[in-house]
């Protein structure tokens, strides 16, 4: 293989892949990034055997092939490689070592044969359908802050997307949870996505997802069978196995009884939040609300450090309530409003709590409250 292309191409691209591979392998194989070149192109994949990404970028193929390369080790040299110039990748005679050159720079890299990669897109997929990366984005953005990093829940750990009818209308449906708040948020289904099997998308896939969807003018290709689920974004293609489980009922998580509305200013609560949760010593620590009419107290209790207060003005003209949370789990959630007010809906000091995004009517959030 001898091959040359612009450093800014070939950067960009392994950007995308070498992040799949995981920095410590047992597996030598899947620390490397597969090179092959054909045509005008060089096409790059890497896995950790559950996901795979995939992308191909112009180059000028003099010797077309195929080989591998430590994919941290050569992401690094052409990180430092000067702006504006142009990398050579070529291997020797016996496909065991690969130069990479570039101006007065040269770097031997060692080389495992390329028939030892493996492959993650065997497999046929039941449903295809587009969907816009703004879209999908945006599902991703509103529910992905929920996922559980308990792994011995292991069904909880990615978002479940499926198809749902609402209100006449099947929409496309994300939720993520970990047994302390839900996450869900909705976008009109796109055709062909009917009748789709529910699928659970594990956290590392929705991540590097996540930083694919940049560019909001792109429409994602998505595939979905029972076990896989493969994305194509622009020239990048994603392959990843699903988590094999099945999502509980979050449905009845979800109050439907609660009467007692509450509005905030989103900004001004998440300020106060912030500042009365600094005296709590650790994460986890519960601040309470305190609700009378048009008013919010806000406390926070350390015995080790001390105690802060806040008053707020607010919608709120029910009997008074006392309700504790979870400081960091209420900023999340409301780091995730796009409206100025935020809709809390509660019924009573031990039951979940209802929060709605006034600027999103797609997106919903419950929050499990804690004793205070």
């Amino acid at each position: 293989m001898r091959i040359t292309l612009e450093r800014s191409n070939l950067l960009k691209s392994l950007n995308h892949v070498h992040r799949v591979v995981e920095r410590r392998n047992t597996i030598p194989i899947l620390s490397n990034v597969l090179l092959r070149s054909d045509g005008a192109s060089l096409e790059m994949k890497a896995t950790d055997l559950d996901l795979e990404i995939t992308e191909a970028t112009p180059a000028q193929v003099e010797q077309a092939g195929a080989t591998t390369v430590p994919a941290h080790l050569l992401y690094d040299i052409v990180r430092k490689l000067p702006d504006g110039s142009e990398v050579l990748l070529a291997t020797n005679a016996e496909g065991t070592a690969m130069t990479v050159a570039s101006g007065r720079s040269k770097f031997s890299l060692q080389c495992l044969p390329q028939s030892d990669f493996p492959d993650l897109t065997a497999g046929s997929f039941s449903h295809s359908f587009r969907l816009k990366a703004t879209d999908l984005k945006m599902l991703i953005d509103r529910t992905q802050f929920a996922i559980s990093t308990e792994e011995t829940r292991y069904y909880l750990n990615g978002i479940f997307v499926h198809t749902v009818e609402s209100k006449g209308e099947l929409k496309l449906r994300a939720v993520a949870t970990d047994g302390h708040r839900l996450a869900r948020a909705d976008v009109e289904a796109p055709s062909g996505s009917e009748g789709m099997p529910g699928i659970i998308i594990p956290r590392k896939t929705v991540s590097e997802l996540q930083k694919l969807l940049d560019n909001p003018e792109l429409v994602v290709t998505v595939e979905v069978s029972d076990a896989k689920i493969r994305l194509t974004i622009g020239s990048i293609v994603m392959t990843s196995k699903l988590i094999d489980g099945t999502f509980p009922d979050y449905q009845r998580v979800i109050p439907a009884n609660n009467d007692k509305e509450l509005r905030v200013d989103c900004q001004s609560f998440a300020q106060a939040v912030d500042r009365v949760s600094t005296i709590s010593s650790e994460r986890g620590r519960a601040v309470k609300l305190a609700l009378n009419e048009g008013q919010m107290t806000l406390t926070v209790n350390n015995p080790d450090s001390g105690s802060a207060t806040e008053e707020l003005p607010v919608g709120y003209d029910h009997d008074p309530l006392e309700i504790g949370f979870n400081a960091k789990y209420l900023l999340d959630i409301t780091s995730q409003l796009t409206g100025t007010d935020a809709i809390f809906m509660l019924a009573d000091p031990g039951s979940p709590t209802l929060v709605r995004d006034l600027a999103a009517e797609d997106a919903l959030y419950v929050l499990m409250p804690m004793r205070v």
